[in-house]
């Protein structure tokens, strides 16, 4: 049986990019069960509230929805369990360097498939305050309104 190749996303986080500021995003592994990756590969898992820590010298991931398999039996998952990270060593340095100066926190972006193996991207991320993400959204629909202007100028002729 081949393997597989290539990306698959499950789910991602796009609340994350509206309520933080991502200052840099590292791949990790994940410590997984049997009925928690095809529950995975089902496509279904939800990331909204989920958050990573450090205790130690490993990464964790709490809060992360991942549904208990439909035909898992008394062997399947608990859907919102602790999961291990799997990093590097100086890549967990940096992070818990970072958080423990303070201000930062790290949030899961991405759930997915990399050549058949579960990954999760995290970030690590600044909280944004409310006029940030006013003034983001003020950006985004100015950008929209510009160019949604030039493209009616473009097919008028003028």
């Amino acid at each position: 049986m081949p393997r597989e190749r290539g990306e698959k996303v499950v789910a991602t986080n796009r609340r994350a990019r509206h309520d933080y500021n991502i200052e840099k995003s590292y791949e990790a592994g994940m410590v997984l069960t049997g009925t928690e990756v095809k529950s995975l590969r089902q496509g279904r898992a939800n990331l909204s509230d989920g958050y990573a820590f450090i205790k130690g010298n490993e990464v964790f991931l709490d809060s992360v929805h991942i549904p208990e398999y439909s035909q898992g039996h008394w062997t399947n998952h608990s859907a919102k369990r602790i999961r291990k990270l799997l990093l590097h060593r100086e890549e967990i340095a940096k992070l818990q360097h970072a958080v423990s100066a303070g201000g930062y926190t790290l949030v899961p972006l991405k759930l997915y498939f990399s050549d058949g193996r579960a990954k999760v991207e995290i970030a690590l991320a600044k909280g944004k305050r409310e006029f940030d993400k006013r003034q983001t959204l003020r950006e985004r629909q100015d950008t929209r309104e510009a160019e949604r202007a030039m493209r009616m100028r473009n097919r008028t002729g003028e």
